[in-house]
């Protein structure tokens, strides 16, 4: 059951950063001032590239491992 909810928190992470990858990077800038950190990217075109990427990424992952999961390993 727990895997299964991580599956799910990792496809949904994945799709808000295919779907929103501005207000990602807006989240990730607010966490990193809370720190005393302040980040900029170089070219806002390819942050956004990058983080629809990573978000493809985790959604592809999730498929394959649930696949292995359930199919491949049978519980």
């Amino acid at each position: 059951m727990i895997l299964l909810l991580i599956a799910v928190a990792t496809f949904a992470f994945g799709l808000f950063l295919m779907t929103k990858p501005l207000e990602a990077f807006e989240w990730q800038r607010r966490f990193y001032a809370l720190i005393n950190w302040r980040i900029e990217p170089i070219s806002v075109e390819k942050e956004i590239r990058h983080t629809k990427l990573m978000g493809a990424f985790l959604i592809l992952l999730t498929i394959v491992l649930c696949t292995y999961q359930w199919f491949i390993l049978k519980p």
